[in-house]
């Protein structure tokens, strides 16, 4: 057997064994509650931020008027990016994060 062969062999070896943790991966949504975005150039500029977060697919900020926090909306590949990451992004520009609280009830 040649080295290109084996090198082949090994690949395919390798991506066989490596390609469940593939299938893991999965479309998550997260609601972050974004501070100091209380003025109306916030909610784009949070939005943008969190778009060029690898792993993002999409994102959408409501904010109920411009003194209010951001909140975002964001769909994300859990196997590229968490929210931890989404929340440093944003803190890193300005606007400190959180996962937003759940409503009891």
């Amino acid at each position: 057997m040649n080295m290109r062969t084996e090198i082949t062999g090994i690949s395919i070896i390798v991506g066989l064994l490596l390609w469940p943790i593939g299938t893991l991966a999965a479309e998550t949504t997260v609601v972050l509650t974004v501070h100091h975005a209380g003025c109306v150039l916030c909610g784009p500029i949070v939005e943008r931020t969190l778009a060029q977060v690898k792993g993002v697919r999409n994102v959408s900020v409501d904010q109920a008027d411009g003194n209010a926090d951001v909140i975002a909306t964001v769909d994300y590949d859990n196997a590229q990016t968490s929210p931890a990451a989404m929340i440093k992004a944003t803190t890193d520009h300005g606007y400190p994060a959180q996962i937003a609280k759940r409503p009891q009830g």
